[in-house]
């Protein structure tokens, strides 16, 4: 008889208790995360295995740019920094006070939290009034009460001590009170809580080494910026800060938080609220309101206090990060560029969990409509976390670089005016032109300004440092054990899997994700890593066995609320492994042009060429076509260096295969195209001499897909990554056939979500995680600026309507026609 269970049931007795023996071996050691080597890659109990890359060292994560920021690279770092380890930082014992003895065991969280150096001298004084008396805030109030006022002279005295108290009243309903008391309180109350639902809060003690050295010996503010996964960010940050006598920051909070008794304790934790709309008509800018948010900013700035700003301006919902906001960024870089302060540090923060507290977003993702924060939501949400157990958290701080030194940087360079979706990708999508265009450069126009009161060029500077910032945050990030066991389950195992396969493949996925240098965010024995993150995913998962003596079987939930879970945590590996993903994708997409028979299968592509120079372009467009999805590079970094070492790197792996002899079996279509690629893409780096050979390796280079079984997983592997994202956007492609009149972009968004969920329901959709309501929206954002969806108005209302090239049904057949391409469907 066959027993079919989720592991969050109660009849599921015996693995519970196998979770339940391995959990002790798997929970890591003090003295294990204390330890100057520590590397993270676990032994499998399978001693069959390839030790692999076991031996080396885990990766040092977090290095800021050498192109953007080469001084800074040099000046926080030594060789040393790398061994020093990682710290469990809610491990607390009388170690790690000045005192010893039976009484400093029992209050060590005490006399911790005693010991820290927080002092009122710390932080501001007479911000208040400071800020009031600003020439920006000035001037806005004169301006304010001068349109308020019927007198055509200018505003009398009367409008504007009025037009003052609202200042006031804005600015007191703004500004953080941070009490020294109160964070010592929260600390030990932190360090209670954190130790009954974490295992564990590792930090890199190098990476802190590198901040306290840049808080300490640099007269400059420091301005953290991390990803924003929980609500739990905000203590979590202030929480390990304070935990090393680094000053607390001021963090900028949405005004959604702003409600009694948590807007209290939030304020004196350094918590500053900010509008989520800065206007508060769309039609009119808040003058006083974007003065006051720019003076109070200065004036923090001025007095050397510390920021925390979410780049994304909300938690991400389907977990990869969400475009990045820079209003809060560009106030800092104009702060800088005033001659108000010498310098800001700039420290990205990326982090990582286990599992979060909110659960999941399912309801949102579903459609539903995100609920306000309340004193008792937050009250409820506590008492639940109480109740459970959320594993491991991983936290890593950047190295601090210098804005100031990323600015010169920029002014030395020729910043490319960005070009529009529909300006890269329609002359390929409609008239199948080849796209080698969209990575050689040749008509691109320049920002040449250098001067950040050339606005184009300041836009374009302070987009491409957040784009910067929030990519190399996300890439510091660590990769945790529910993310590995999510993304086997959806996109190698979607049918099930014995749990010895699932613990293999968990082992030779570390090595993969060690191989590109990311880190892990977990200790132990696989086996047990494993069990630890089924048993976190919980009801997300199916396990099933014959009888009492066969192994398990693990398998995904195919329900619409398992699958969107799985694939938030999926997404956290998502960034890993996109630009190998995007190149498996490009490569079918090739075959298929080519005409190869039966292209959707592995074995087919062993006997087809490709050339290099086509995936790389093909790679190019698709990697535009999904820049809302995910960034594949950094800004100072070219499209064809990122996916030219991706292939170089599949081509190590051995998944792609050189090959030379059969390039006379070419089909005519690849004969005609280029043999090199124009003066900017080539491979010469400015260095190299002149003289040198290297140009006998710009030569196109024709690769084959491996015949190993192995390799053709693997490959298969990366193009399921990809998948529920195109089967989306195909979705969409096929349902705007549909769109006969203008609709609000709310109406259409909530039909196309219905139409895609309701392909889910009835098993239509190969990925049922493709209905997700994030990536609706996307879709529709990218339908806009690829220019399918154009907005008019109608009646005072914006309204969205097919453009009048895709209004051929021609033009709409080719849009499906290019998406279906990537795909394996």
């Amino acid at each position: 008889m066959e027993v079919s269970m989720s592991l969050g049931g109660q009849d599921n007795i015996l693995l519970a208790n196998c979770i339940d023996q391995s959990g002790s071996r798997l929970k890591p050691s003090h003295e294990e995360l204390d330890r100057s080597s520590s590397p993270s890659v676990l032994r499998s109990v399978t001693t069959t295995w390839k030790e692999g890359l076991l031996n080396r060292k885990r990766p040092f994560v977090g290095r800021c740019c050498h192109s953007c920021t080469p001084q800074s690279q040099e000046r926080l770092f030594n060789p040393s920094i790398p061994s020093l380890g990682l710290r469990n930082i809610i491990y607390i014992n009388e170690t790690h006070t000045r005192h010893r003895g039976w009484l400093a065991r029992r209050l060590s969280y005490v006399l911790f939290v005693l010991e820290r150096d927080v002092r009122k001298d710390m932080f501001t004084r007479n911000v208040v009034d400071n800020v009031l008396s600003n020439n920006r805030v000035e001037n806005a109030i004169v301006q304010v009460a001068s349109e308020s006022s019927d007198v055509e002279s200018g505003p009398d005295q009367k409008a504007v001590s009025k037009v003052r108290r609202k200042a006031r009243g804005f600015l007191q309903e703004m500004v953080a009170n941070i009490s020294p008391a109160f964070i010592r309180l929260t600390g030990w109350v932190l360090l209670k809580l954190f130790n009954g639902f974490f295992w564990s809060i590792q930090i890199h003690k190098g990476q802190l080494e590198m901040v306290k050295k840049a808080a300490s010996e640099h007269n400059a503010p420091l301005v953290f910026l991390p990803v924003h996964k929980s609500h739990i960010d905000y203590l979590l940050v202030t929480f390990i800060l304070f935990c090393h006598n680094i000053k607390a920051p001021h963090i900028a909070a949405g005004n959604n938080l702003n409600i009694p008794i948590l807007s209290t304790l939030i304020r004196k934790l350094g918590g500053f609220f900010i509008r989520r709309k800065m206007d508060e008509s769309s039609e009119k800018k808040d003058v006083l309101y974007r003065a006051l948010l720019h003076a109070y900013t200065e004036e923090l700035l001025r007095q050397q206090q510390f920021l925390e700003v979410y780049l994304e301006g909300t938690r991400s919902r389907s977990g990869k990060p969400s475009p990045a906001r820079a209003g809060m960024l560009s106030i800092v870089v104009d702060t800088l560029c005033t001659s108000k302060i010498p310098d800001v540090l700039i420290v990205p923060v990326g982090i990582s969990y286990d599992r979060i507290i909110e659960g999941n977003y399912n309801s949102e993702q579903l459609g539903k409509p995100k609920k306000n924060e309340s004193l008792w939501g937050v009250a409820c949400g506590v008492f639940r976390m109480l109740r459970k157990n959320y594993g491991c958290v991983r936290v890593d701080f950047t190295q601090p670089f210098s804005l100031k030194e990323y600015l010169d940087t920029q002014r030395s360079r020729h910043l490319p005016a960005p070009l529009t979706l529909e300006q890269i990708l329609i002359p390929t999508i409609t008239a199948a032109q080849p796209d080698q265009a969209l990575v050689n450069g040749e008509e691109e126009e320049h920002l040449n300004s250098g001067d950040l009161s050339d606005e184009p060029w300041r836009r374009q500077v302070i987009a491409n440092l957040a784009k910067h910032v929030l990519f190399t945050a996300n890439k510091s990030s660590a990769i945790m054990s529910t993310h590995i066991v999510a993304c086997l389950l959806l996109y190698r195992h979607r049918q099930g899997v014995l749990l010895s396969k699932l613990v293999e493949d968990f082992f030779n996925m570390k090595e993969e994700i060690l191989s590109r240098d990311f880190d892990l965010g977990f200790s132990g024995n696989s086996e047990d890593v494993v069990m630890h993150a089924l048993n976190l995913l919980g009801n997300c998962v199916n396990v099933t066995s014959a009888n009492r003596n066969t192994e398990f079987i693990i398998a995904p939930r195919r329900t619409v609320p398992a699958l969107f879970e799985l694939n938030f945590y999926s997404n956290g590996l998502f960034h890993v492994f996109i630009t190998d993903a995007i190149i498996a994708c490009s490569a079918l997409a090739l075959l298929k042009e080519q005409g190869t028979e039966e292209s959707q299968s592995e074995r087919s592509c062993s006997h087809a060429l490709l050339s290099q120079e086509r995936l790389i372009c093909k790679a190019a467009g698709l990697s535009h076509f999904l820049s809302n999805e995910v960034a594949v590079a950094l800004p100072c970094q070219t499209i064809y260096q990122v996916f030219h070492e991706a292939v170089t790197r599949l081509i190590q792996y051995g998944v792609l295969i050189v090959a030379e002899e059969d390039q006379e079996e070419l089909s005519p279509s690849e004969e005609t195209w280029p043999k090199k690629f124009p003066e900017p893409l080539s491979w010469r780096s400015d260095e190299e001499d002149e003289d040198s050979d290297f140009g006998e390796e710009q030569r196109d280079r024709y690769l084959k897909v491996s015949q190993s079984p192995d390799q053709q997983e693997f490959f298969t592997f990366l193009q399921h990554l990809l998948s529920p994202v195109l089967e989306a956007y195909s979705g969409a492609a096929i349902f705007i056939h549909s769109l006969s009149s203008p609709k609000s972009e709310r109406e259409f968004t909530q039909q196309l979500f219905r139409y895609l969920l309701t392909r889910t329901e009835k098993g239509i959709a190969a990925y049922g995680e493709s209905a997700t309501h994030y990536l609706v929206k996307n879709t529709v954002k990218t339908f806009k600026e690829l220019g399918v969806l154009k907005e008019r108005r109608e009646n005072g209302q914006s309204r969205l309507e097919l453009s009048n090239m895709f209004t051929r049904q021609a033009n709409r057949n080719k849009l499906l026609e290019y998406i279906l391409g990537f795909t394996l469907l």
